[in-house]
């Protein structure tokens, strides 16, 4: 399975763990709410949707009325299939949310793990950003040493293009310092000495969001923008 369509799976089976929806829905959903998936087509999808049915984790069932479907097959068309997490699906959605590796900290892997953070577990939310910021220091790093060794080779619309990418990864790392000490004052807030008995781990297990960052009118940085990779 590669990387994309491993990341397509992981979007479908977490939209349906919120609610049933047919091919159409999921596509617009997909194209929405989770951007890294804009290009995408139907050509994509329900080979996808056929593999997770194969293996079990979602179930087709018919989206129409009886009389409905009647008239759709009288008519010749199609009726519509909703799409359906099953509990194995759902099981293996959130074992898939507790996976802290290497790639959940890459640029499109990132964009869609973070669009289920609602769902994730506090503990999994910050190793993921602290990974995610990890590897962008890396690559910050490199990109400056970079251009310290080519400075002098390059003509100024080039030097201007290659500041910008680095302006972009330190506009997210800026951006996830700010979300891990959320993260970090959520918690700390919740466990202190004045917390209610089990609070903490009632929150923990939950996967309560707690406060994000506030950034007024300002727009925060997209993960999956292409000028950070």
């Amino acid at each position: 399975m590669s990387r994309r369509s491993g990341i397509l799976e992981f979007a479908v089976l977490g939209l349906l763990r919120e609610a049933p929806m047919h091919g159409y829905e999921l596509r617009k959903r997909l194209n929405t709410s989770l951007g890294i998936f804009r290009a995408f087509s139907y050509g994509t999808l329900y080979p996808c949707l056929k593999t997770l049915v194969a293996n079990g984790w979602l179930i087709e069932e018919p989206g129409s009325a009886p009389e409905e479907a009647v008239a759709a097959s009288l008519a010749g068309r199609r009726a519509k299939i909703v799409y359906r997490l099953t509990a194995e699906g759902k099981e293996h959605f959130e074992e898939l949310l507790s996976h802290t590796g290497p790639d959940a900290w890459e640029d499109e892997h990132f964009a869609a793990r973070f669009a289920f953070f609602g769902q994730t577990e506090r503990e999994v939310r910050m190793r993921v950003l602290e990974g995610r910021r990890s590897r962008l220091e890396e690559r910050l790093e490199k990109m400056r040493a970079s251009l310290n060794r080519t400075r002098e080779r390059l003509d100024d619309y080039t030097l201007e293009l290659q500041r910008h990418g680095m302006e972009s990864v330190e506009r997210e790392v800026r951006w996830l310092n700010e979300l891990i000490e959320s993260e970090r004052a959520g918690r700390d807030q919740r466990s202190g000495p004045d917390a209610p008995e089990g609070a903490a781990q009632q929150n923990q297990e939950s996967g309560e969001t707690g406060g994000l960052p506030r950034h007024g009118g300002s727009t925060r940085p997209d993960p999956s923008d292409d000028t950070a990779k």
